[in-house]
């Protein structure tokens, strides 16, 4: 039982420091920095400052998010959410919902790995957390599946690339995952990282 509350004490102080450390990070990047273009061959959404562009799903919507780092959500027409103070509430009601995230920092896979679970004890806790290395656009990355009875289902892919973490996240309604999971698939081959 001692343990257990040692063990619990040495978590709670994880997560703590990696809150603290998030909270106190440089801010360099603005959705100002996100740059919408419609061509011929569909609209692409790029980051020049970040080296990042991406195609949007047809018939998908694009918001930029005035939140810190800047970030841009992409969802299809049918999703259906709450939006509180520029904040989206998680899980979704409808639909998925695609976010790109650039967190100007350094980072390893293992530092990813930790901070993406602290994030997760603080937002409540998850039923299921897997991670697994992948390979994104010839880049290493780390690719996290989470369940959560708070704040919904979805999936992450952190690319680590000198001072910069690329973040593209899903996340889905509870009976949606499979189609999400195919769009989402889709949209990480039109990511291209410079």
């Amino acid at each position: 039982m001692k343990k257990k509350i040692i063990i619990a004490l040495v978590l709670i102080l994880i997560a703590l420091g990696g809150f603290f450390y998030w909270q106190n990070r440089e801010i360099k990047g603005s959705p100002d920095d996100y740059v919408i273009k419609e061509t011929a061959e569909g609209i692409f959404v790029e980051n020049k400052k970040a080296g990042l562009s991406v195609r949007v799903p047809e018939g998908w919507e694009i918001k930029k998010i005035e939140t810190e780092e800047g970030l841009m959500t992409l969802f299809p027409l049918e999703t259906e959410m709450e939006i509180i103070e520029e904040k989206i509430v998680l899980p979704i009601k409808e639909g998925c919902l695609i976010r790109t995230t650039i967190v100007y920092r350094e980072g390893d896979l293992d530092q990813i790995k930790k901070e993406t679970t602290i994030d997760h004890v603080l937002m409540g806790g998850t039923i299921y957390d897997d991670f697994e290395e992948v390979m994104m656009n010839n880049y290493y990355g780390i690719k996290n599946v989470f369940e959560s009875e708070k704040f919904g289902s979805g999936t992450s892919i952190y690319i680590p690339i000198k001072n910069k973490v690329y973040g593209f996240h899903l996340v889905w309604a509870s009976d949606e995952k499979e189609r999400c999971v195919q769009e989402f698939d889709k949209f990480l081959e039109t990511v291209s990282i410079q």
